[in-house]
């Protein structure tokens, strides 16, 4: 292991990528602890223990590093652009424009991300101007429901919004735009992909400090049981990452001139967890749903039918810890995986792409037959993926009502976005080394 990493620093090209990629994710958590101007400090400390806990303001807090709770520069985080890449690949199956540029190569790939910039900015321009005005003006709770538990009349602009309010949003929409701009400099001159990194650094963030407050509160016992389970999560994530279904492709042979051509074997790597943390994603997004609707209802008295809603939205779909929740997100998260899956792999276009090349899969005939044999293998390699990242989801949950434990560090999605960018991350450092004749970390 030590050998293999004395080999990384050896290759200077190597050696400036990962110099270049630490020094920008020290740059972001610099970022990170910069505040936004015109807001109050007091009210910043109220909030930043609110946020802390799980649920809405608990997910919004991971994705960016912390930086959501102290309404930092960052508070975004990289989320705008997520969320724009995973309505273009949506939108890429209805529009039959974005289907041609995702069929283009490098220059139609080029026009899709600079209208994924585009769309980032106008969602961060949207998230800015709601939270500004929702915890600007003290309407935290009206918002996230009293599950959250915020501090009543909390207000971040002690001022009113003008004119610090509009500062406050055009400084938060300049911050997803040079996070942007960071992580597409660490894709271009550093190694892995920059937005990743940036996901990566912002969850694994929390790790110290979450683990110290799990040892100053809990026994010695509790701690090195949560450590164990731990090594057991880790394990079992890079399992189900790594594992895939291997569909195995045949080429015909086939003679050009006098050069025979083809005959080789080849196969189709099916992923058993494809979808990765996005179900986790459209599950908390849709949750939110509810919520907002709710509050467009107005207030009402006590007794109707708006009051009775509004309680049980906020009794089941705002109070993490409830049942209802846990259920429906664990459901929810399952059918996402399915419907990510259905955009990500068509068995329609792979079945006419081996056709094209003059393959087959051994047993099955080419054309309709080779498109359910697809989808049928899509489908029951979904389900045991979809039920595990339900597991890794909850888990945070199951922690709480077993032993006691809130915002244990490395369980839920920090897990799943850890393992999965470490992994990515040691492939391309493994394909690096193995170009200049090293062995690399992966055998």
């Amino acid at each position: 292991m030590f050998s293999n990493l004395k080999n990384v620093f050896k290759v200077p090209d190597l050696r400036n990528k990962i110099l270049f990629v630490m020094a920008m994710v020290a740059l972001y958590r610099v970022g990170v602890a910069i505040r936004v101007p015109g807001i109050d400090q007091d009210a910043v400390r109220q909030f930043k223990a609110s946020a802390n806990s799980q649920g809405a303001l608990g997910f919004f807090n991971l994705f960016s590093g912390g930086a959501f709770a102290s309404f930092s520069i960052f508070a975004l985080g990289i989320m705008p652009y997520i969320t724009a890449s995973i309505i273009m690949q949506v939108l890429g199956v209805v529009i039959p424009k974005l289907e041609k540029l995702q069929q283009e190569g490098a220059v139609g790939q080029r026009k899709i991300t600079q209208y994924t910039r585009y769309l980032a900015i106008a969602i961060s321009t949207l998230q800015a101007t709601a939270l500004t005005f929702i915890f600007g003006n003290g309407n935290g709770n009206a918002f996230f429901g009293a599950a959250q538990s915020l501090p009543t009349n909390l207000r971040l602009l002690p001022d009113g919004m003008w004119p610090r309010g509009y500062l406050v949003i055009v400084t938060l929409v300049g911050g997803t735009a040079v996070l942007m701009w960071l992580g597409e400099l660490i894709s271009q001159r550093g190694i892995g992909n920059g937005m990743s990194m940036v996901i990566f650094a912002s969850v694994v963030s929390s790790l110290p400090s979450g683990f110290y407050s799990v040892w100053a509160e809990k026994n010695w016992f509790v701690f090195a049981l949560l450590v164990a389970l731990c090594i057991g999560i880790v394990i079992a994530v890079v399992k189900v990452e790594l594992a895939q279904r291997r569909i195995p492709v045949q080429f015909a042979k086939r003679v050009v001139g006098r050069r025979m051509y083809g005959g080789q074997s080849t196969y189709i790597p099916l992923k058993v967890n494809q979808s990765g943390v996005v179900p986790i994603i459209f599950a908390s997004s849709v949750l939110l749903l509810p919520v907002l609707l709710t509050n467009l209802l107005g207030s009402s008295a006590e007794g109707s039918w708006r009051f009775k809603v509004q309680q049980w939205v906020d009794q089941n779909l705002v109070n993490s810890q409830n049942l209802v929740y846990i259920t429906l997100f664990s459901l929810m998260i399952i059918a996402f995986a399915y419907f990510y899956n259905s955009i990500a792999f068509d068995p329609i276009r792979q079945a006419d792409q081996i056709r094209r090349q003059g393959g087959f899969i051994p047993g099955v005939r080419p054309g309709p037959q080779t498109e359910r044999y697809l989808a049928k293998a899509v489908n029951r390699i979904t389900l045991p993926g979809a039920v595990f990242v339900a597991i890794i989801a909850i888990m945070p949950y199951l922690l709480l009502w077993a032993f006691d434990v809130r915002n244990f560090p490395f369980a839920g999605t920090t897990v799943l976005i850890a393992v999965g960018v470490a992994l990515e991350l040691m492939r391309q450092i493994d394909s690096q080394l193995m170009l200049r004749n090293y062995e690399g970390f992966l055998k």
